[in-house]
């Protein structure tokens, strides 16, 4: 018998309450800077060294920080669904809960890319990524990160998975970054739908829609519950 298909969209919120933190908790600033000085093709043209410290610093929280209560239920899901996750987090917090499907819209922070061809992609050994590193064809390692003006490669892949959706859990995220706040909109009209943010998007027209305004960690296990059972 076919497991039910659920897919997870998951946004800062999640990452949040493992100390994460995202440029949106301060008017465009991230842990002190501009995001347009650190997180567009043309930042790393004007100044490689400054965003690829920037990166350094954000790779090693994420490397010290650890998943929480609501990573570890969308791990347990697994154990009766078919689970797909779809994060807009660049962290690898969901794959070190243990979650074995997981694609990353804006790439992930602990790998990284050449500046030439992004795609060649290179594990990072550590948390630093260092001016010299090369790829193969030679130039400049930089983080493997969709900055704002690039493509999302990902988005396609995403979306086909959400056409195939029984249950859609969006989790964390205020729904206001595109491309990914127009998933659901590819969600079939008839699946379970689920919100779970303490400051929950506002949603129109969206049918079979429930809002659970709590933060992740206990919201999300709620749900695990619930679809279990």
């Amino acid at each position: 018998m076919r497991k039910q298909k659920v897919v997870v969209l998951t946004g800062a919120g999640i990452s949040a309450e493992s100390g994460l933190k995202t440029f949106r908790d301060a008017d465009g600033l991230w842990e002190g800077y501009d995001i347009y000085e650190v997180a567009t093709p043309e930042a790393w043209n004007r100044n490689p060294a400054l965003v690829r410290e920037f990166y350094n610093m954000r790779r090693k929280s994420v490397l010290e920080a650890q998943p929480n209560a609501a990573h570890m239920a969308l791990v347990n899901l697994e154990t009766k669904f078919d689970v797909t996750i779809i994060t807009q987090n660049i962290d690898d917090l969901h794959e070190r809960a243990g979650s074995s499907n997981v694609i990353h819209l804006h790439g992930l922070i602990t790998k990284s890319q050449s500046s030439q061809n992004p795609l060649l992609v290179y594990d990072i050994d550590g948390w630093e990524l260092k001016m010299g590193e090369r790829c193969e064809l030679g130039s400049q390692l930089r983080p493997h990160v969709v900055w704002f003006g690039e493509s999302v490669p990902m988005i396609e892949t995403a979306a086909k998975i959400c056409t195939q959706a029984d249950v859609f859990l969006i989790i964390g995220t205020s729904l206001a970054v595109y491309p990914a706040a127009g998933l659901i909109d590819f969600v079939p009209h008839d699946a379970d739908k689920y919100v779970i943010d303490p400051n929950s998007p506002t949603i129109h027209s969206i049918s079979n829609l429930k809002i659970i305004k709590e933060k992740a960690s206990t919201g999300v296990p709620k749900i695990m519950q619930q679809l279990i059972k």
